[in-house]
C-alpha cells in the first residue's frame, strides 16, 4: 500500500526539513505543497482540518498533516505521515542535548538562519491571503476575522484559540446559509483510539506513581513518559505553552535538579530556528532530564519524550475526526464552519503581525519577505527551494 504513496511521503519528508515559522507557518507551507502543487486536499479541506485541530489539545500542525495522510490512505498512512514529519526535528533536537555538553552555546548562534524569520513572514502572508480568499465571503466573516486577529495579538492564553473557534461557530449560526445535500456515507468511529488513549493515560500515571513511591532504580523513564503524555493530552496554545509547562515541571518544581532555566530556554530558542514541529523540543528536554544517568538513558529520554507527547495528539485526532465528519451534515455544524474558518484566518494574520514586528525593519528583511511572498503567489517554485535559497543567503552573505 505504501508504494502507491511514495511521492506523497517524499513530499512530507521535504516539508519536515523545510517547514519553518511555527504552526501557522506550517499551514501556509502545506497550502503551497499539498494543495496547490500536489492537490492532495483542497483549500477548503485544509482550512477545515486546521480549524478542527485547533479545538483539540496537542500539536495542531502535526495533527493537520496527520489528517492529510488519513484522507489519502487511512490510519496506516496517517501514522507513517506523522512519524516522517516528526523524525528529522526530533533527531536534531535530541542530538542537541548531547552536543551542549561539549560546545560553547554561543557557537550555535550561526548566521545561516538569519533570513529564516523574514522568509517565514512571507509564507505566513501568503497563507493569510489565500485563506482570506477562501473563507472571507461576507461582512460577518470579515468581522469575526478582525476580532480573532485583535484577540490573538493582545490576549495571551492557552484557551484563546479553542474559545475563539467556538465563538466564531456560534456567531455564524445566525446566518441563513443552508446546508447542501451531503450524500457521503457516515464515517466509522474508531472507538479503539479513545480507549487506547485513556488506557495509556491511566497506566502511565499508575506506573509513574508506583515507581516514585517505591523508589525504583528505573523510575525516571516512567516519570518522564507520564509527564510528556500528560503534556500532549492537555496542552492548548502550541509550543510556548509547552515550554511554560516544562519550565514548571523540570526547573521550578525540582529546583533545577534536572536542568537549569538557561538550558531549557537555550533549547527553546534553537527550536525556533529549526524546521518541523515545535513540540520536537521534547526530544531535547527528554535527553537533558536523563543525562546524569548515562548516555544510554539519555538516548532513551530522547526517544520516550517525543513518542509520549505526539501519541495522544494522534489518538485524539483520529478518534474525533470521524465524529466531526458526521456532525458536519447537521445544519448547526455546517453553518459554524463559516465562522470557524474566519477565526483561523484571523489567527494566521495575527501570527504574521507578531512575527513581522519581532524582526528588524532593515531593507534586506523587507526584500526577503516580499520576494518570498511574490515567488509563492506568482510562481510554481516548490517551497523547499525558497527555504534552501534563504539558508544559502544566510551562509554566504
Amino acid at each position: 500500500m505504501f508504494l502507491r504513496h511514495i511521492s506523497f511521503l517524499k513530499a512530507v519528508f521535504l516539508h519536515s526539513i523545510t517547514a519553518f515559522g511555527g504552526p501557522q507557518g506550517h499551514l501556509a507551507m502545506m497550502m503551497k505543497t499539498f494543495v496547490q502543487q500536489r492537490r492532495d486536499v483542497t483549500e477548503k479541506e485544509l482550512m477545515e482540518y486546521n480549524a478542527f485541530c485547533q479545538l483539540l489539545p496537542g500539536a495542531s500542525s502535526s495533527q493537520t498533516l496527520t489528517l492529510i495522510g488519513y484522507k489519502r490512505g487511512g490510519i496506516p498512512l496517517a501514522v507513517v505521515t506523522l512519524m516522517i514529519w516528526i523524525t528529522p526535528a526530533c533527531l536534531l533536537m535530541g542530538s542537541l542535548s548531547f552536543l551542549l555538553q561539549f560546545m560553547d552555546k554561543r557557537a550555535l548562534d550561526v548566521d545561516i538562519f538569519k533570513y529564516v524569520q523574514p522568509m517565514a513572514v512571507g509564507f505566513l502572508a501568503f497563507g493569510g491571503l489565500r485563506a482570506y480568499q477562501i473563507s472571507i465571503r461576507s461582512l460577518a466573516t470579515l468581522g469575526i476575522m478582525a476580532v480573532a486577529l485583535l484577540a490573538a495579538v493582545f490576549i495571551k492564553s492557552p484557551w484563546l484559540f479553542p474559545a475563539l473557534i467556538v465563538l466564531g461557530g456560534i456567531i455564524s449560526n445566525f446566518s441563513d446559509k443552508r446546508i447542501p445535500d451531503l450524500n457521503e456515507p457516515k464515517k466509522k468511529i474508531q472507538w479503539g483510539n479513545l480507549w487506547l488513549f485513556a488506557l495509556i493515560f491511566i497506566l502511565a500515571g499508575f506506573l509513574s506513581e508506583l515507581a516514585r513511591t517505591n523508589n525504583w532504580i528505573t523510575r525516571r523513564p516512567f516519570n518522564l513518559f507520564e509527564n510528556f503524555y500528560r503534556f500532549g493530552s492537555l496542552v492548548f496554545g502550541g509550543g510556548d505553552i509547552l515550554i511554560a509547562m516544562m519550565l514548571e515541571q523540570y526547573v521550578q518544581r525540582t529546583k533545577s535538579m534536572f536542568m537549569s532555566a538557561e538550558e531549557l530556554l537555550t533549547g527553546a530558542g534553537i527550536m525556533r530556528a529549526m524546521p518541523g514541529p515545535t513540540f520536537s523540543v521534547s526530544a531535547y528536554v527528554g535527553g537533558m532530564v536523563m543525562r546524569n544517568l548515562g548516555p544510554g538513558y539519555q538516548f532513551l529520554g530522547c526517544l520516550l519524550a517525543p513518542i509520549a507527547i505526539f501519541l495522544p495528539s494522534m489518538l485524539l485526532v483520529l478518534f474525533f475526526f470521524p465524529i466531526w465528519n458526521n456532525l458536519k451534515k447537521h445544519v448547526i455544524i455546517y453553518r459554524a464552519l463559516e465562522g470557524i474558518n474566519a477565526v483561523v484566518v484571523g489567527i494566521m494574520w495575527a501570527a504574521t503581525f507578531i512575527l513581522f514586528t519581532s524582526i528588524d525593519g532593515t531593507w534586506y528583511n523587507w526584500a526577503i519577505m516580499l520576494s518570498t511572498l511574490a515567488l509563492l503567489w506568482y510562481s510554481k517554485l516548490p517551497s523547499p527551494f525558497i527555504v534552501l535559497a534563504c539558508l544559502l543567503a544566510g551562509w554566504l552573505l
